[in-house]
């Protein structure tokens, strides 16, 4: 199939980039495209360093970017590794970056991927395809007590232990090897009562094994304070999220760099020294207008921070 992905808040992030035409921008998840095309418009002698853990993305993108191809470096890596990949490109800061967290479109409509409970399709789940590491393990492997807390903390799924316990009991007949075999099994855990009303009784369980099995949280915070780190003065990060853990991490991550002091706030005077990195630029974060929702249904829980460093 044709990788789709239609970018969230795209003219937003772009703009909040404050661009300048010969400047360094870093995608950190290009995904499609979308975000990486608009930075390389705004360029003349500027560079773009674009991160995607999918090969399907860069391959894509590649192709669709190609007459950008003298300002763009392609990296098939995980943006975590942002210090590393710009140590081996002979870099120390950049002017700017955006991330754009989650799963595409593309990953969740090619139901070979198995992101999505509307497709039957082996239980996959992985962004970075040479990885050994799918959801078939987490669902096979982890004891009931680890699969609940995954399915409780990365989803905030009430029924978890439930959930967890109807998995356990399906696979001592045989392994759950299908997205269609675990959704049933949700929704028999599930109280029919619950299932009435609300999302898909399986979003937020396929959510958290997804977050489980790419480890999307376990880095975000570290990698945050690392893009805030190589940034310029003047040089800004927009980071667009789709669940509340992401979005809290980020809201997190801002605020402390903006504040600088970490001393127990009971403490008279500062004794740490650490002064504040920058400023966030949105006090609110920023959402899709119903322009954008009419077009993409999907975007409806995207938001955007942004933040600027001194």
């Amino acid at each position: 199939m044709e990788f789709h992905h239609i970018s969230v808040l795209l003219n937003e992030a772009v703009s909040g980039l404050s661009i300048h035409p010969d400047g360094v921008y870093v995608d950190g998840t290009m995904g499609g495209g979308g975000h990486s095309r608009e930075i390389l418009k705004q360029l003349t002698t500027g560079k773009l360093i674009g991160f995607d853990r999918d090969s399907e993305a860069i391959a894509v993108c590649k192709n669709r970017l190609s007459e950008f191809s003298d300002h763009i470096t392609f990296v098939n890596r995980n943006f975590n590794d942002i210090l590393q990949v710009l140590a081996e490109l002979g870099m120390e800061k950049i002017d700017g970056a955006v991330l754009d967290l989650g799963v595409s479109s593309y990953q969740l409509d090619c139901a070979e991927r198995g992101f999505s409970y509307n497709h039957d399709a082996p239980l996959d789940m992985r962004m970075d395809k040479t990885s050994s590491f799918s959801a078939f393990h987490v669902v096979n492997e982890y004891d009931r007590d680890k699969l609940a807390d995954v399915i409780f903390t990365y989803g905030e799924e009430r029924w978890a232990k439930r959930i967890a316990e109807f998995i356990v009991q399906e696979r001592e007949n045989a392994p759950v090897e299908t997205t269609g075999q675990l959704v049933s099994i949700i929704k028999k855990a599930v109280p029919k009562g619950a299932r009435s009303d609300g999302p898909h009784p399986a979003k937020r369980t396929f959510q958290a094994i997804r977050i489980e099995v790419n480890g999307e949280l376990s880095g975000l915070k570290q990698a945050l304070f690392d893009f805030i780190s190589c940034l310029k003065p003047g040089g800004r990060l927009c980071v667009i999220t789709f669940h509340s853990l992401e979005d809290r991490i980020v809201k997190t991550v801002f605020a402390q760099a903006a504040k600088g002091c970490v001393c127990p706030p009971d403490l008279p005077v500062c004794i740490c020294g650490k002064k504040p990195e920058g400023k966030v630029i949105t006090r609110k974060p920023m959402v899709p207008d119903e322009a954008e929702l009419s077009e993409n249904p999907r975007a409806r829980s995207a938001h955007l921070r942004i933040f600027e460093r001194f």
